[in-house]
């Protein structure tokens, strides 16, 4: 039997060629469905923010906003309290290609989950939050370990 990550590793991949499939003619990439709700949930959020939220590094945020920039989905202005903190809002476009997108990521999970019986959909609900939570923990511990000046983890 395949490894859970490698099992993991499919699911993630096909799920980006699908939303490349439905969303490509919009110009939206492969992440980018993460960027638009996040941005219409959280209007004029620091890239720094969004890129904890997103669990991305910031390089891929920056890169990943001047596209969406460039096709008309985001504003970025820098703050008035720190010009150095630059904001980030969605475009009325954003905000006209979310129910796209969101029917996009429905679409794909009721595919993947239509062979699954009500148990098996119910214990997946469950456990799939338990191994978010789990990893997003990591990365919180992996990310101050990788922000302390002295390269000690902040007791990690």
């Amino acid at each position: 039997m395949p490894s859970f990550m490698r099992l993991m590793n499919v699911i993630t991949r096909c799920g980006a060629i699908y939303r490349a499939e439905r969303l490509g003619d919009a110009g939206l990439g492969e992440s980018h469905h993460s960027f638009i709700i996040t941005l219409c949930r959280h209007p004029g959020i620091s890239q720094e923010c969004l890129s904890r939220k997103l669990f991305l590094n910031k390089s891929n945020v920056t890169r990943a906003l001047a596209q969406l920039e460039n096709a008309g989905y985001v504003t970025r202005v820098p703050s008035e309290e720190d010009r150095r903190v630059m904001l980030v809002f969605p475009t009325e476009k954003a905000y006209g290609i979310l129910p796209l997108v969101r029917e996009t990521l429905k679409s794909w999970r009721d595919y993947l989950t239509e062979e699954l019986s009500d148990g098996e959909k119910a214990a997946l609900d469950s456990i799939l939050p338990k191994l978010a939570s789990r990893a997003a923990e990591y990365a919180k511990i992996s990310e101050e370990a990788y922000s302390d000046p002295e390269g000690e983890g902040g007791g990690v």
